[in-house]
């Protein structure tokens, strides 16, 4: 399994041009052996919706339970567990709770975490895949 950082998922569903071809083609290899989406990613893509960040093609929740449905995605529930961790982060992480639950979610599962953003990129606790 490797987990997907929000906007991958987003942009995986759509095929969206943001998402670079090496990245969708590191996705397709993964597609069987699952590709996590943590539940603070539903959220993130409720709150991008409400700040009119995002439009999607169908009311958020019809979108949710579509993107859910997407080959090889598997919902990773936020836990007792990784709410803990995502507070106790070790070195020096930003203070975006999503992405500390995110970040926190890959490491207790012990996957590779799929993203673009910067911030996650440089953190040397999480394993960044896909990327190159």
């Amino acid at each position: 399994m490797i987990l997907l950082d929000t906007h991958i998922w987003i942009w995986w569903v759509h095929r969206d041009e943001h998402l670079p071809a090496r990245i969708t083609s590191y996705l397709e290899r993964h597609e069987k052996a699952t590709l996590g989406v943590s539940a603070i990613s539903c959220w993130e893509v409720a709150k991008l919706v409400e700040r009119g960040r995002l439009h999607l093609p169908m009311p958020t929740g019809d979108w949710l339970h579509a993107a859910l449905s997407y080959p090889g995605v598997r919902l990773l529930d936020l836990t007792p567990d990784i709410s803990v961790e995502s507070c106790s982060l070790p070195g020096d992480f930003h203070a975006d709770p999503a992405d500390q639950i995110i970040v926190a979610t890959a490491r207790h599962h012990r996957v590779g975490l799929v993203t673009l953003d910067e911030r996650i990129r440089r953190y040397s606790h999480v394993d960044v895949v896909g990327i190159d």
